[in-house]
């Protein structure tokens, strides 16, 4: 890796962390207004106001994260693994500094509410700090590769392959209109649909880096 690289995922990395708490921050104001006893589920009906103005915000985070890999990347894969770099490590110490500032979660088994767009997204932390270490295993491979081979071009199958594995784990994460929706409690969390939306990710990864066998002659 190059020292312009190294510099790049240095910097963006530490804006990772420095965003997660901010972002954990307004999350602990959001609880204090709503969840003064503490977060649980079921969830509480949100002011019309209050729900418009956490999408707009979603949504700027997102644009954030987005205007930050697009300065720090000089190729357009660079800029896509410094997305997803970015976006891996701001998910995981947004829950490393809620720890810190609410001692919550108790356990990575809890349910939290990790997207409002276009649904509200429900599931343990344990799932999306698991799908945050695979991309940022994912960007860091990318970047290697770029640097080291001087391209990437994962093909179409991994591309499809990511993005059956994408929608099975949304529908792990949305499926639950009852909890999200009608303000019930959750059910059981669809472990054997995000399994298999995990599976479908790393085949696409082991499609794109691992090199693929001669045929013998």
């Amino acid at each position: 890796m190059n020292n312009s690289v190294k510099r790049s995922a240095i910097w963006i990395s530490l804006f990772a962390i420095a965003f997660a708490f901010i972002e954990a921050v307004v999350v602990v104001y959001i609880r204090g207004i709503y969840y003064p006893e503490g977060f649980v589920f079921p969830l509480k009906p949100i002011a019309v106001h209050h729900l418009s103005t956490e999408l707009l915000r979603e949504f700027s985070t997102l644009l954030v994260i987005l205007t930050v890999a697009l300065l720090a990347g000089t190729t357009r894969w660079q800029r896509f693994a410094f997305f997803i770099i970015v976006f891996g490590l701001w998910d995981i110490f947004y829950y490393v500094w809620l720890k810190v500032l609410l001692d919550w979660p108790a356990a990575v088994l809890e349910f939290d509410v990790l997207f409002l767009i276009p649904l509200p997204w429900i599931a343990p932390v344990l799932a999306p700090i698991l799908i945050s270490i695979l991309l940022i295993i994912s960007g860091c491979l990318i970047i290697r590769k770029e640097v080291r081979e001087g391209y990437f071009k994962p093909g179409r199958l991994p591309w499809i392959l990511s993005i059956i594995g994408s929608l099975v784990i949304l529908y792990s994460f949305m499926h639950d209109l009852d909890a999200t929706l009608r303000f019930r409690m959750p059910g059981e969390y669809a472990w054997t649909v995000f399994a298999v939306g995990v599976l479908f990710l790393i085949a696409a990864m082991a499609r794109a880096f691992v090199p693929a066998k001669s045929p013998l002659t």
